[in-house]
């Protein structure tokens, strides 16, 4: 009997398939290693609570990109009123 539940595994693509969005955005953000090692210890322990030390990485990296992402969005901003 197999046991029934999330694999944790990214299905394989196909050549006409588009890719989903929320792994655009990973893409996009720098931080797919650090996704790609939680679903891989997810893969291999089936526990997220052991998987902490590859959570809170990506999590620090999605924190970091966003703060840039911030930022530049502030400097143009400031730089679109400055020329107004």
């Amino acid at each position: 009997m197999s046991a029934q539940g999330h694999t944790w595994s990214r299905p394989m693509k196909k050549e006409d398939e588009e890719e989903d969005p929320l792994d655009q955005l990973i893409s996009r953000s720098g931080c797919a290693a650090s996704h790609y090692a939680v679903q891989e210890c997810m893969a291999q322990h089936q526990d997220w609570r052991q998987c902490q030390p590859q959570v809170q990485a990506f999590r620090d990296c999605m924190s970091e990109q966003q703060a840039r992402r911030r930022e530049e969005l502030q400097r143009r901003k400031e730089q679109s009123s400055a020329h107004s």
